[in-house]
């Protein structure tokens, strides 16, 4: 394969992406963002020690969070927890 034939699979991949970015109606990649399961976060209901949901970047109260699927307890911690 040439250079030449390498950048132009690299374009029409890129406009692959693209296309399907605009299906989902613009979506940044952070929305397109599959959750984890609670179990592989390693999510539980109740703090560990100081750390709990309530004070972590991902958390959006009431009992969401951006990266970890279901419901979330402000109490809860998980082994994503980022301190804000």
């Amino acid at each position: 394969m040439s250079q030449h034939e390498l950048s132009r699979r690299s374009v029409l991949q890129g406009a692959a992406v693209a296309a399907g970015a605009s299906v989902l109606g613009g979506a940044t990649a952070a929305q397109a963002f599959t959750k984890s399961p609670q179990t592989a976060a390693r999510y539980q209901d109740s703090p560990n020690g100081g750390q709990r949901c309530a004070t972590c970047l991902q958390f959006q109260p009431p009992s969401s969070c951006k990266v970890v699927a279901g419901r979330i307890s402000a109490n809860g911690w998980c082994a994503i927890y980022a301190a804000k």
